[in-house]
C-alpha cells in the first residue's frame, strides 16, 4: 500500500474522535472541521514515521489549533453580539448540515456547552481533554504550555466551575420554573396571548446596547409592545433554554452552546414585570449562570 494511502487510512480512524475533541473545544461544527482538517495538513508536512502514538500526536495537534482558535476569538471579541446570528444559518459549504450541528450541540448537552463557552482557553482545553478524553495531564501540558501539575489545576478550576453550574440551590424556585416554561411554550410557538399570560401588563423592558436592534427602542414598557417584538424576533426561539440568572429563574439564547444572550426576569408572583436583557459580553461573563434541564428531559 502508498505511505499516503495507508496515512489517510489511519487518519480517517482517527477523524471521529478528533471532530468530537475540536467541537466541543471551539462549541461550532465549522470551526471544528477546520481544525481536524488542519491537523491533516500539518500530519502531511510531518515525517510520520517519526510518529509512535499518531493519535495522540493528532490529538495534541488538534488541540493546539483549537487553543489558538479560542485566544484569537477572544482577542477579536468574535463571540460578540454583531458576529452572532439569531439563529443557525442554514450553510452547507464543505457539507455542514445546520440540523446535524444542532443534533451534536444536543447530544453535548447545552448546560455543558455554556459553560465550557465561559471558561478560560486554557481551562477549556484542559478539562475536555482530560475529563472528556482521558488525555494524562503529561500530554496536555506541553498544548497549553504549563507543567503537569499546572494543566492539572486548570482542569481541576473548570471540574469546579461545572459542578457548581450544575447545582441548584434549595430556595423554592418551582414557581418562577413555571412561569419561565410557559413563557418559553409561549414564544417557541408564537403564542401572542399566551406571552401576555405571563407578562405583568406594566411590564418593563431594557435592552443593553450589545442587544439592540436598529428602529427598536432599547426601553419598552408595556406587555402587549414587548410581546409583539419577542414573537418578531423569535425565530431562534429553538436556542433557547430556562437558567438561573444570578439566582432567578430567566432564560438564555445560546445557538450550539454558544451564549449570545441572557434574558433576566424579575418575576412576581405568576407574573414576569421586569426583562433585562443583555448581549455585552463582559457583562454575560459576570453573571452567575445555572442552566436548567427542560422538564422531562
Amino acid at each position: 500500500m502508498v505511505e499516503s494511502d495507508w496515512l489517510a487510512q489511519q487518519f480517517e480512524k482517527n477523524r471521529g474522535h478528533l471532530r468530537g475533541v475540536a467541537y466541543r473545544m471551539l462549541g461550532s461544527l465549522n470551526e471544528a472541521d477546520d481544525a481536524v482538517q488542519e491537523a491533516w495538513l500539518r500530519l502531511n508536512r510531518a515525517d510520520a514515521t517519526s510518529i509512535d502514538n499518531l493519535g495522540g500526536w493528532l490529538t495534541t495537534v488538534v488541540g493546539r489549533v483549537c487553543l489558538d482558535i479560542l485566544r484569537s476569538r477572544k482577542s477579536r471579541r468574535e463571540d460578540s453580539l454583531d458576529d452572532q446570528p439569531s439563529e443557525p444559518i442554514a450553510d452547507t459549504k464543505d457539507g455542514i448540515d445546520p440540523e446535524q450541528e444542532a443534533l451534536l450541540a444536543d447530544s453535548v448537552g447545552l448546560a455543558l456547552l455554556v459553560v465550557l463557552d465561559r471558561l478560560k482557553p486554557a481551562e477549556r482545553l484542559a478539562f475536555v481533554l482530560h475529563d472528556l478524553f482521558d488525555l494524562p495531564f503529561d500530554e496536555i501540558a506541553p498544548i497549553v504550555g504549563r507543567t503537569s501539575t499546572a494543566a492539572r489545576q486548570l482542569a481541576s478550576r473548570a471540574r469546579r466551575q461545572v459542578r457548581c453550574a450544575s447545582a441548584l440551590p434549595e430556595a423554592n424556585l418551582a414557581q418562577q420554573r413555571e412561569v419561565v416554561t410557559a413563557f418559553l411554550a409561549a414564544l417557541r410557538g408564537g403564542d401572542f396571548e399566551g406571552l401576555l399570560a405571563v407578562l405583568d401588563p406594566d411590564l418593563i423592558v431594557r435592552i443593553d446596547e450589545s442587544a439592540a436592534t436598529p428602529g427598536i427602542p432599547r426601553e419598552v414598557r408595556g406587555a402587549e409592545n414587548w410581546a409583539r417584538q419577542a414573537i418578531a424576533l423569535s425565530r431562534g426561539a429553538k436556542a433557547t433554554q430556562a437558567a438561573l440568572v444570578d439566582g432567578v429563574v430567566g432564560v438564555v439564547v445560546a445557538p450550539h452552546g454558544r451564549l449570545f444572550r441572557v434574558l433576566r426576569f424579575s418575576i412576581v408572583g405568576e407574573r414576569i414585570t421586569r426583562v433585562d436583557v443583555i448581549a455585552d459580553r463582559e457583562r454575560l461573563l459576570q453573571l452567575d449562570l445555572r442552566i436548567l434541564e427542560e422538564p422531562g428531559a
